[in-house]
């Protein structure tokens, strides 16, 4: 199940909410087991067989973080941390058993030409979420950031809770344990929950949704101009920014409503005038996870510049694996890993000296070219398609690109325009100037999203393209 989805729209999220709101306010526990059953509900819906895994997974992680809690009160740390890495290896083992089975004995087939036959092990919608999500809370239970969770119903609502669960953002326990336990609905924060949704509902359906079909048919032509090339791969990059911000969005929306404050995964990420600060501003909070619980263990800085680009680029090969089981995100990884020490060593010196637009000018050529590399599956038609871009085609531009650019004009202005900060301030300098008529002000904000969410749903119904790409990671 999806958030742009009749069947969520429609059916789920009215009963779940009247279900929860039923409930009174000071029963947080009878609100954890509404919102436990419809999170496993809404879990189940397209494929019930992996709640199994999901519900091993917590009660797992549930009984490790105990037993590492009750060494970690006695001061017995020596004692936990074998425990801790019990508990590790186990989430890494699930994972790689469901995510990498296949691309392993597909490798080895490449290397020795073993005919291993594949077994064809499906991938859990959302398995890499809620086990980054699950990992960091036995290793702040072990680092004593938090309180091993006694209650299992509570724990289980942490890692299930639907808003977050299939595509983040990441949410540490740390970040929502007092919420979990205790949290109260305030109108203002359903009234922003609302907006919040409203506003990512219509950057899934009325931009990614309408720009992927332009990236889908120009990467799937044989022989296309420059031109016909960076309009595709521009595509895609805007399709993919949309599609998962706006789903960050709806999931922060929907975790409002109920009470929670997830922190924000996206930040404007395309006005970036280089790449470390790109990584600032995109998807931050898996971002975040890295830095914490894997560059920070590994010495991070403190151990000397050699050490330090080692571990940038361990990290790097490791967020690609994390995306995807295909060579196409390994060269991802090492992709970005290779440019942010680059930075680190000299291009960043170098950016400081120039006038802002070519930092943005860099970061955009070096954003684009990495959104092939993972967007094309096959590493030699990424290469292939990339040498496009810098006319291997021999031609600058051609009929394609001139039919796409013409019929897509206002969707590509639109979906570049959407994405930095320039909606947003409008948004702010026209409430500023009603701020004293509020009843206007409210009129026109609510007129604006019942807009949105009216074509959204239009254009939902009416469509038959509506994925979401990060269900496959």
């Amino acid at each position: 199940m999806v958030f742009s989805s009749s069947v969520f729209l429609m059916t789920f999220i009215p009963v779940t909410l009247l279900a929860y709101f039923i409930v009174p306010e000071r029963f947080v526990k009878v609100r954890n087991v509404v919102l436990l059953t419809a999170s496993l509900i809404f879990y189940g819906w397209g494929e019930p067989k992996y709640i199994l895994i999901m519900l091993f997974s917590i009660v797992f992680n549930y009984v490790c973080g105990l037993i590492i809690g009750k060494e970690i009160n006695i001061n017995n740390k020596h004692r936990a941390k074998p425990m801790l890495i019990f508990c590790v290896l186990g989430n890494l083992a699930i994972l790689g058993f469901f995510k990498y089975t296949d691309f392993v004995l597909e490798t080895v087939n490449q290397l020795t030409a073993a005919g291993l036959t594949l077994p064809g092990i499906a991938l859990p919608i959302g398995i890499s979420f809620y086990t980054f999500q699950t990992m960091s809370y036995v290793i702040d239970v072990y680092r004593n950031k938090v309180k091993a969770q006694k209650n299992i119903i509570i724990f289980g609502t942490y890692v299930t809770l639907f808003p977050q669960l299939i595509a983040g953002p990441i949410v540490r326990y740390s970040d929502v344990e007092a919420m979990l336990i205790d949290r109260k609905t305030r109108p203002e924060q359903v009234e922003d929950g609302i907006r919040r949704f409203i506003i990512g509902f219509g950057k899934k359906v009325l931009l990614a949704n309408q720009i992927y079909p332009v990236w889908m048919e120009l990467s799937s032509m044989e022989n296309i101009s420059a031109a016909s090339a960076w309009l595709g791969a521009a595509a895609f990059t805007f399709q993919i920014y949309f599609d998962f911000s706006g789903y960050s969005d709806m999931a922060i929306g929907l975790g409002k409503i109920f009470g929670f404050d997830y922190l924000e995964n996206f930040n404007y990420p395309y006005i970036s005038r280089s790449i470390t600060e790109f990584w600032r501003r995109w998807h931050m909070s898996l971002s975040s996870w890295f830095k914490e619980y894997v560059y920070i263990p590994l010495g991070g800085n403190k151990k000397g510049l050699p050490r330090q680009l080692a571990n940038i680029l361990i990290v790097w090969i490791l967020t690609g694996l994390w995306h995807g089981a295909s060579w196409n995100f390994v060269a991802w990884g090492i992709y970005y890993g290779i440019i942010l020490i680059a930075e680190k060593l000299c291009i960043l010196k170098v950016l400081k000296k120039c006038p802002p637009g070519v930092g943005h000018v860099y970061s955009i050529v070096i954003i684009v070219i990495g959104w092939v590399i993972f967007a094309v599956d096959d590493l030699s038609e990424a290469i292939r398609y990339i040498g496009m871009m810098f006319g291997s085609s021999g031609n600058l531009t051609d009929t394609a690109f001139s039919y796409f650019l013409e019929s897509r004009i206002w969707l590509i202005i639109a979906c570049a325009i959407g994405s930095t900060p320039l909606v947003r301030k409008v948004c702010g300098i026209i409430s500023k100037r009603l701020r004293e008529r509020y009843i206007l002000l409210g009129v026109v904000e609510t007129v604006f999203l019942m807009a949105i969410f009216v074509f959204s749903m239009a254009f939902l119904v009416s469509g038959s393209y509506n994925p979401f790409l990060y269900f496959r990671f």
